[in-house]
C-alpha cells in the first residue's frame, strides 16, 4: 500500500517484538493481578482509533472489493461453522456463541458485545480461548510466510494482528482486519442480544481518523508521534490480554472447549486463505 509513512527502521522492526513481549509478560503475571478486561478493552479501542491516522482513503480503496467479499465469507463461514462444531461437541450454546463471535470477528471485543448476564460463566472461558489461539495464529502465520491480507483475515484480536503483520504490511493487515470488525454489527443484530450501539464507537473513531489523515493537513512529525503512542496502547492491551490466559482455568474447561478453539482457529485460517485465492 503506497503512501504509508512509518518512523525509523529500528521502531518498525521492534514493534512486533514489543507486542509479543507484552503478551508473554501478561501471561506470566496474570494470576497475580485482578481482572484487567475493562481497561484492556479501552486501551485496545483507543489504539484502533489512533491507528486510523496511519491510513488514508486511497489506501483503503486500494484493497479492492475482493477483500470485502473475502472478509464476509471468512466471518460467515467461521461463525456458523463454529456454531455447528459446538453442537457437534455438545458444548453449551452460550459458550459456543461467544467463541463463534470472538474467533470470527474481533476477539474479546466481539465476545463482550454479544454476551449477556446469563453468559457470565462462559465469558472468561471464551476470552481465554480466543487469546490463547489468537496468540498461536499470531506466531504461526508469520512463520508460514502469510501475507498481510491472510493475517488480517485470520488472526483473532486487533492487537494480535498488529504484532503478527510485517512492518511494511501492517496497514494492509489492519485494514483487512477492520473489514471483519465492521461485520460485528450484522452479527450482533442477528443474535439480538446487544445492549449497546450496534456499530462499535471505536470503529466510528477509526474511520474519522482515516478521514482526517486523508486531508493531508497533519505534519509528518505529528504522525510519527501518534504511531509511537499507538504502539504503546497496543502493547498495554496485549499485556491485558495476556493476563486473561490462565492455564489452570483453560485446563478446567475440559478438552472439548479446547478442541472447539483449535477447530475454530483452523477454520478461520483455512477459509481466510482459500477466500483470498478465489477472489
Amino acid at each position: 500500500m503506497a503512501g504509508l509513512r512509518l518512523p525509523g527502521r529500528a521502531r518498525r522492526a521492534d514493534r512486533g517484538g514489543v507486542l509479543i513481549a507484552a503478551l508473554v509478560l501478561g501471561v506470566l503475571v496474570g494470576g497475580r493481578l485482578p481482572d484487567l478486561a475493562p481497561p484492556t478493552r479501552k486501551l485496545l479501542r483507543a489504539g484502533v482509533v489512533l491507528l486510523g491516522l496511519q491510513l488514508s482513503l486511497p489506501q483503503l480503496l486500494d484493497l479492492g472489493p475482493g477483500i470485502l467479499v473475502a472478509a464476509v465469507v471468512t466471518v460467515g463461514v467461521t461463525f456458523f461453522g463454529t456454531l455447528w462444531l459446538g453442537r457437534w461437541l455438545r458444548l453449551p450454546r452460550g459458550l459456543t456463541l461467544l467463541v463463534a463471535s470472538g474467533f470470527s470477528i474481533c476477539g474479546a471485543s466481539a465476545i463482550a458485545a454479544v454476551s449477556t448476564e446469563r453468559d457470565e460463566e462462559h465469558v472468561a472461558t471464551s476470552v481465554a480461548l480466543v487469546t490463547l489461539f489468537g496468540t498461536l495464529t499470531m506466531v504461526v502465520l508469520p512463520l508460514l510466510g502469510a501475507s498481510p491480507e491472510w493475517i488480517g483475515l485470520s488472526v483473532h484480536e486487533v492487537a494480535q494482528v498488529a504484532a503478527a503483520a510485517p512492518a511494511s504490511g501492517m496497514a494492509t493487515a489492519m485494514a483487512v482486519k477492520l473489514s471483519r470488525v465492521v461485520l460485528l454489527a450484522p452479527i450482533v443484530a442477528g443474535v439480538s442480544r446487544q445492549r449497546g450501539p450496534v456499530v462499535p464507537l471505536f470503529l466510528v473513531g477509526f474511520l474519522a481518523m482515516v478521514a482526517v489523515r486523508s486531508t493531508g493537513v497533519l505534519p509528518a512529525g505529528f504522525l510519527d508521534g501518534t504511531t509511537t503512542v499507538t504502539t504503546v496502547l497496543f502493547a498495554a492491551a496485549m499485556f491485558g490480554l495476556g493476563t486473561a490466559v490462565r492455564p489452570r482455568a483453560l485446563l478446567a474447561t475440559g478438552p472439548r472447549a479446547l478442541l472447539l478453539g483449535l477447530l475454530a482457529t483452523v477454520l478461520v485460517c483455512s477459509v481466510g486463505y482459500l477466500s483470498l485465492r478465489v477472489v
